[in-house]
C-alpha cells in the first residue's frame, strides 16, 4: 500500500511542472492591452498584423498581468503599436 501511494504522489508531482513552463506575454492587440499564452507568432496569426509584444516573456500569468497594469493600466487599456 505504501509503494503504491509513493508511485501515484510520484505520477501526481511529475505532472505538475508542466504549468510552470507556461509562458505569457504583453500584447497591444488592436488597439488594446492584452496578456497571453500564445507566442507573437500564433498571435499574429490569430490576431492580424496590428500587434506588438509590449514587454518581455513572463513565466506566470500573474507577473504579466501585473506588467500590463503597471506599464499600461492593465487589459483591455487602450494601446498603439506606433
Amino acid at each position: 500500500m505504501r509503494t503504491l501511494f509513493a508511485a501515484a504522489l510520484v505520477a501526481t508531482t511529475l505532472s505538475l511542472p508542466t504549468a510552470a513552463l507556461a509562458n505569457y506575454y504583453v500584447y497591444c492587440a488592436n488597439g488594446k492591452i492584452e496578456v497571453d499564452g500564445r507566442d507573437p507568432d500564433q498571435m499574429r496569426n490569430a490576431r492580424g498584423s496590428n500587434l506588438c509584444q509590449m514587454g518581455p516573456r513572463f513565466g506566470y500569468l500573474s507577473d504579466a498581468q501585473n506588467f500590463a497594469r503597471r506599464n499600461f493600466g492593465g487589459e483591455g487599456r487602450a494601446c498603439s503599436c506606433r
